[in-house]
């Protein structure tokens, strides 16, 4: 599990392990921006969500259904790269037009010949930017702005809505796979740290709090539901069983690695504690160590959702049938 906390410019900002190695390479002196961020880590400062939706984005009927999808069957507005705003019904395929997808699909077929064994590549990628709840949306659709046209003008185009239709406001935003230049975007793990990180800053920059770490910083770890799992919760009790015992030597490796990382985490953030308060930071240092101490007890993966599908089945046995 990562570690490291990395400032907007992709450079070591804040290894939290480190600090707790002692040896000749440990640095002991911590910048203004290193402050700056563990104050918000121990304050908990809203974190920042971005994803990528991988399925329908390879054919132009799916992404045509996404981009109708976003705008709400045409009573929400897609505003472009060249700050164009398509509103109405199908102006997904006005949009599929300027961006030429039908020529980049007739193309794809034609020379990559995709085997059958391997998904073809896609047309556009799909990301998901996000925050929690009280967020002002009109904050969160301008950050995510700043951020395309910093990241992608004059390169891949690029479309975005605003949904407020949840608590938490998000932007949707499809992005053109190759570029103008020919170039394919591939984006991996460190890509979308980076981006998390460039759009926190973004938002702070509109004056909204707003962080961008790993969870293993802050000692909080976020079960992956499986389409399997959640099934069997919703299969009763007996099936829960069965998955808790297929699962018991896949629990017992994920606690040591747990433990392991944990361990790690909270002797560097002590570290630092020390090394604020030799810095004159007391008042840091003490938030630091109320930090440490209240980060939430261990629990692997398959034990998190034990505990969420046993409850889960508990509530639906006390849900009493529904009367006509």
């Amino acid at each position: 599990m990562p570690k490291t906390l990395i400032d907007t410019g992709g450079r070591p900002l804040l290894d939290v392990a480190s600090y707790a190695r002692r040896g000749p390479g440990r640095r002991d002196h911590l910048s203004v921006a290193e402050v700056a961020l563990i104050q918000r880590t121990v304050t908990r400062a809203p974190e920042v969500i971005v994803k990528v939706l991988t399925r329908g984005a390879s054919t132009l009927k799916a992404v045509r259904a996404h981009l109708a999808y976003l705008n709400r069957g045409g009573e929400l507005e897609i505003e472009t790269d060249d700050g164009q705003r398509l509103a109405g019904r199908a102006v997904e395929k006005r949009l599929l037009e300027d961006w030429d997808l039908d020529v980049e699909q007739h193309r794809r077929r034609a020379d990559l010949r995709p085997s059958k064994d391997r998904a073809p590549p896609r047309l556009v990628h799909k990301i998901l930017f996000s925050m929690p709840p009280g967020t002002p949306p009109d904050k969160v659709l301008k950050a995510v702005k700043n951020f395309a046209r910093e990241e992608f003008a004059l390169q891949h185009r690029y479309a975005m809505v605003l949904h407020t239709d949840e608590p938490h406001p998000h932007v949707h935003v499809v992005v053109k796979a190759v570029s103008e230049q020919g170039t394919r975007l591939n984006i991996r793990k460190p890509t979308l740290r980076r981006w998390r990180r460039e759009f926190a800053a973004h938002l702070r920059q509109l004056g909204v709090a707003a962080n961008a770490t790993e969870r293993p910083v802050r000692g909080t770890w976020t079960p992956a539901v499986s389409d399997g799992v959640y099934r069997s919760s919703q299969r009763g009790e007996s099936e829960v069983v069965k998955e808790r015992s297929a699962h018991r030597a896949v629990s017992a490796s994920g606690s040591t690695k747990l433990l392991e990382t944990r361990e790690a985490v909270n002797h560097g953030w002590r570290a630092l504690s020390q090394l604020l308060r030799a810095e004159r930071y007391l008042e840091l240092s003490g938030q630091v160590d109320r930090f440490v101490e209240r980060m939430p007890a261990l629990r692997t993966d398959q034990e998190l959702l034990m505990q969420v599908i046993s409850r889960d089945c508990s509530s639906s046995e006390r849900t009493p049938p529904m009367t006509r």
